[in-house]
């Protein structure tokens, strides 16, 4: 599908100065290293593209939430890997705006890299502080700004809005495939469209849980947020975390999906664990224990969906052409816990499907269980809030202020 947005392909970048927003927002070692680079391997494309274009670049980030200027959350770890894997010479300023930053860029090659200090460093980056992104733009001396840092869109900030204010602003090449991969499986899958829903709240999902009534063939629900739906069914499900709260909620969704299926096909529609395994988490997360719903103790918390749902859910994405996966399937942190998940990604990479991945907590999983890295799905998306939003349907701030096609 076509993005209605302009991008570094639409404009005469070449040999300008560019500021751009990734997202460098990273998890770092006990010893101050990047745990996990895929956000940096993420932003791969765009700067090569730029790069290849003899462009001078001046990337801006945020990681963390530190309050105030706090060494512990620097960007200097993620510039120094961005170098390794770029394979040149990556420059790091330890300012985000004045002199400093004015005097390096200025002395940075034509056809360079060079990473900012931590925007969060300073509040009015969240303040969606004009002047801040005045200075952004002035202290960078950018002709142009790249919106690239998917995973901050959803959020009204500075670097995501005040910024399109000061310069031409168009998406890199992370943001376009973000959107029209997650966009594009909402609106126009191929069919059956099965959607997996985990993770631990309803309440978090409730719009991704309307969207995907509408538009899904059929939808897996896992996780905690299965007790929930669980025990609005009527089912006893021992200690386990439900939300007591979301009882409207729920039979809105049971009524969208008997007009949209029929009340007889409606557990075919939205498929609930018939089995779960359950351990008892203050104590010992190795011990899985596998059990049908009318046998759940008192004392049991749900913490996976069980071995015969976990087969069900993988030969339903078997089948499936498009399957788009938000939230693990249990405590999957605990080896014990993780079978479900572990089944659902070994189904959907080895069947010929579109295969997407929602952010946050769910990437983090696929990436450890994933060999490649990630590369075994179609699709692992960098960001959590930003993901669950655009399929919604949600307006995202940091897509809407770029130029328009």
């Amino acid at each position: 599908m076509k993005f209605y947005k302009r991008t570094i392909r639409d404009v005469p970048i070449a040999g300008k100065t560019v500021l751009v927003r990734v997202d460098y927002n990273v998890p770092l070692t006990d010893d101050g290293k990047v745990g996990d680079d895929f956000r940096i391997r993420a932003s791969l494309p765009t700067i090569k593209y730029l790069l290849k274009d003899g462009c001078k670049l001046v990337l801006m980030a945020h990681l963390g939430r530190p309050e105030g200027i706090d060494p512990k959350f620097s960007l200097e770890p993620a510039a120094q890997r961005l170098a390794e894997i770029l394979g040149e010479p990556v420059r790091f300023v330890d300012k985000t705006t004045g002199e400093k930053v004015r005097m390096a860029i200025k002395r940075a090659p034509k056809r360079s890299v060079t990473v900012l200090e931590n925007l969060r460093f300073h509040p009015e980056e969240e303040a969606n502080d004009e002047a801040f992104a005045a200075q952004l733009a002035k202290d960078s001396g950018a002709q142009y700004f790249v919106q690239d840092g998917f995973g901050v869109v959803h959020r009204d900030h500075a670097s995501t809005a005040a910024i399109t204010l000061k310069l031409p602003s168009v998406s890199g090449l992370l943001l376009e495939k973000e959107y029209t991969t997650i966009v594009g499986a909402m609106k126009h899958p191929e069919r059956p469209l099965v959607a997996v829903m985990g993770g631990a709240k309803v309440s978090d999902k409730i719009a991704v849980i309307d969207e995907f009534v509408k538009v899904a063939d059929r939808i897996l629900i896992g996780g905690a947020m299965a007790n929930t739906f669980l025990a609005y069914k009527g089912v006893k499900v021992g200690a386990s975390k439900v939300e007591t709260d979301q009882d409207d909620t729920l039979k809105k969704i049971y009524a969208d999906a008997e007009k949209k299926v029929g009340k007889e096909n409606v557990d075919e529609f939205l498929v609930l664990p018939m089995d779960v395994a359950v351990g008892k988490l203050r104590d010992d997360v190795d011990h899985r224990k596998n059990v049908m719903l009318a046998d759940i103790g008192t004392d049991d918390m749900c913490l996976d969906v069980g071995d015969a749902t976990a087969k069900k859910f993988a030969d339903i994405v078997a089948h499936a052409k498009t399957v788009v996966w938000n939230g693990t399937l249990g405590y999957a942190e605990a080896p014990a816990f993780a079978n479900g998940s572990n089944m659902l990604a070994e189904a959907m990479t080895t069947h010929s499907q579109e295969s997407i991945v929602g952010g946050g907590d769910t990437a983090d999983f696929v990436l450890h269980w994933d060999k490649k890295n990630g590369d075994s799905f179609d699709h692992v998306s960098t960001g959590g809030g930003a993901s669950l939003e655009l399929m919604a349907g949600e307006k995202l701030p940091g897509i809407e202020h770029l130029l328009d096609y």
